[in-house]
C-alpha cells in the first residue's frame, strides 16, 4: 500500500524535492553574501557599527538554538505579505548570515596581522585590505565551517513547511496523511535526506582539500 501511494505521489514529491534544493541553494548563497557583509561590518572603524552588529548577530543565531524554528516564523508573525518562498529565504538568510559571519570572525582571529599591517603600510585603505588580504584568506580558512553550514541548511529547510512552503518534507507529510503510514513515510524522508547530506559531505571534503591553506589546522563548525 505504501509503495503504491508513494509511486502515485512521486511527481509531487519530486517537485517538493526540487523546491527544497532551490531553497537550500538560495539561502546558502544569500547567507554567504550577507555573512560577508556582516563580517565586514564587525571590522568597522566605527564603534557604534561594531556594537550594533555584535548585538544583533547573536539574536539571529540563537533563534535556531532555542528552537527548531528560525526567523521564518518571526517574519510571518509580523504580517509581512510575501510568498512563502521569499519569507523562508529572508528568514533563513538572517540566520545563516549570522552563523557565517561568526565562522569568518573565528578565521580572522587566526590570521597573521603582519600581512594586514603590511597592506596598510603599502597605502591600502580599509576596504582594499579587507578585499585583497583578509577576505580571501578568511574564506579559505572557513571552508570546513561554511560547507558544514550548507549541510545544515539542507536539514533546516524542512522547517519551511510551517509557513505553507510545499518543499520535500511537506510533500512527505501529505503522503503520510493519505494512508496514515507515518513511520514508512518519515523513514523514506530520512533516507532521502541522508543521501543528499552524504553527497554534500563528499563535495565539502573535496572543496576543503582543494582550497585549504597548508599549515593551518582544520576549522570545525
Amino acid at each position: 500500500m505504501f509503495l503504491s501511494d508513494l509511486l502515485d505521489q512521486m511527481p509531487l514529491i519530486m517537485t517538493g524535492l526540487v523546491e527544497t534544493l532551490k531553497l537550500t541553494v538560495t539561502m546558502s548563497i544569500t547567507g554567504l553574501i550577507f555573512g560577508i557583509v556582516v563580517f565586514y561590518l564587525t571590522l568597522s572603524h566605527r564603534a557604534w557599527v561594531r556594537r550594533l552588529i555584535q548585538g544583533t548577530s547573536p539574536f539571529h543565531r540563537n533563534a535556531s538554538d532555542r528552537s527548531v524554528i528560525p526567523d521564518v516564523l518571526r517574519l510571518t508573525a509580523m504580517g509581512i505579505s510575501l510568498s512563502p518562498f521569499m519569507v523562508a529565504v529572508i528568514g533563513f538568510t538572517l540566520n545563516v548570515a549570522a552563523y557565517n559571519a561568526a565562522y569568518m570572525t573565528t578565521a580572522y582571529n587566526g590570521l597573521d596581522y603582519v600581512e594586514i599591517e603590511a597592506g596598510r603600510a603599502q597605502g591600502f585603505n580599509h576596504t582594499q585590505v579587507f578585499g585583497f588580504i583578509v577576505l580571501p584568506q578568511v574564506l579559505r580558512l572557513s571552508v570546513p565551517a561554511l560547507t558544514n553550514q550548507v549541510i545544515r541548511n539542507l536539514k533546516d529547510s524542512s522547517v519551511a513547511f510551517l509557513i505553507q512552503y510545499t518543499e520535500f518534507f511537506a510533500r512527505v507529510q501529505e503522503l503520510a496523511a493519505t494512508n496514515f503510514q507515518f513511520f514508512q513515510a518519515y523513514l523514506f524522508a530520512a533516507i532521502v535526506y541522508l543521501l543528499f547530506v552524504s553527497i554534500l559531505v563528499l563535495a565539502a571534503r573535496y572543496v576543503e582539500k582543494r582550497v585549504i591553506i597548508p599549515g593551518f589546522s582544520r576549522q570545525d563548525s
